[in-house]
């Protein structure tokens, strides 16, 4: 150890500025990262990949559940769910590695599930049974739409913003919410006596909504990658259902046993699903092309949280109960690490600085 009883105190301030410096830069985040929430603790935990090693954890409000990053990879928003209770979004500064203001959403209670598309952050609100919008550049949300289900919980939003789906826990159901432009209104004969229909207006987007009956307790979902079917874990009946999204309608329902299922993930390939449950100590494996569990992998005493690393390599799963992560090699389906990102962990993103 070096002693600096000798330096003046100008050279004491010097060395104190290098030495924190580089100690920001060694912990500095990635170009990839891993995000973990931590229930309990109100943390996000920003996660080399590389190492497994947590970096930092930012404080994020109350009751965290899901976590999504700015396409940018720069920033972090994160759902206060509360059960309904709570009204906010909050923002963490992932390059700063320090939490922002938060986004009051008012009346739009108990935000839960999120996306980030467009430029802007998506979520659902379950109290107040609606999705919308939050835009950045604005910092307003700016656009809402009501569901008419109970519990609208998680939300896939497609690239070009034509569709987006939702699933309703309360009443078992999954919306389709598509976009489209309605025709100019019927015509009207001008109040000055007979002549020519003048439209009512010019032609504006629409949104269509069909809800779809699913299994009950319908949460977790995920879209294929050939973005052709839709699959639901069914929380109350431990099932899958499988959704034709052409037809939306459901073409099959697998009996997965997974009472408790919580979340549902694709690999990349589209080859396998992963269900997590978390009344049970297995992660569900299944193929795809033959719809039958491949695997059921020991992982703890229940599971929520599923993300896949993009390039294939690695699934990340939040075993709640445990207070860890588990690192899923894809290829040989076996666990093989684990990260303390706090206890009580749950929602993951991947953020890719660009």
């Amino acid at each position: 150890m070096v002693c600096c009883t000798g330096l003046k105190p100008r050279a004491l301030v010097l060395a104190a500025a290098l030495f924190a410096g580089s100690v920001l830069h060694a912990q500095s985040t990635p170009k990839d990262a891993l995000l973990v929430l931590s229930k309990k603790d109100r943390t996000v935990s920003i996660v080399d990949p590389a190492n497994l090693k947590v970096l930092t954890r930012v404080s994020v409000g109350d009751d965290p559940h899901e976590v999504v990053a700015s396409t940018d990879g720069k920033t972090a928003y994160i759902s206060n769910y509360g059960g309904g209770a709570l009204h906010t979004l909050a923002v963490v500064d992932l390059v700063r590695q320090r939490a922002l203001p938060s986004i009051d959403l008012g009346l739009l209670g108990g935000p839960h599930g999120l996306a980030f598309v467009g430029g802007k952050t998506w979520f659902t609100a379950e109290a107040a049974k609606v999705i919308g919008s939050y835009s950045p550049a604005t910092g307003k949300v700016d656009w809402i739409l009501g569901t008419g289900q109970n519990r609208t919980h998680m939300i896939y939003v497609a690239d070009d913003r034509k569709r987006i789906i939702t699933t309703n826990v309360s009443s078992g159901t999954v919306s389709f919410i598509e976009k489209i432009t309605r025709a100019a209104g019927p015509g009207m004969s001008p109040a000055n006596g007979p002549g020519p229909a003048r439209p009512m207006g010019p032609p504006r987007d629409d949104w269509d909504e069909t809800v779809v009956k699913v299994g009950n307790g319908a949460e977790g979902f995920d879209v294929s990658p050939d973005g052709k079917e839709l699959w639901v874990g069914n929380a109350l009946d431990g099932t899958i259902s499988i959704v034709d999204i052409a037809t939306k309608r459901v073409i099959q329902t697998l009996s997965a046993n997974a009472v408790g299922a919580n979340r549902l993930k694709f690999t990349p390939d589209g080859r396998l699903a992963f269900l997590s449950t978390l009344r049970g100590s297995d992660l569900i494996i299944l193929d795809t092309a033959s719809r039958q569990t491949v695997k059921r992998l020991k992982i703890g005493h229940g599971a929520a949280g599923i993300l896949m690393q993009p390039d294939g390599a690695r699934a990340f799963v939040a075993c709640t109960p445990d207070d860890y992560v588990v690192v899923v090699d894809l290829k040989s389906l076996e666990v093989t690490g684990k990260i303390d990102a706090g206890p009580q962990p749950d929602g993951l993103a991947w953020a890719v600085r660009r």
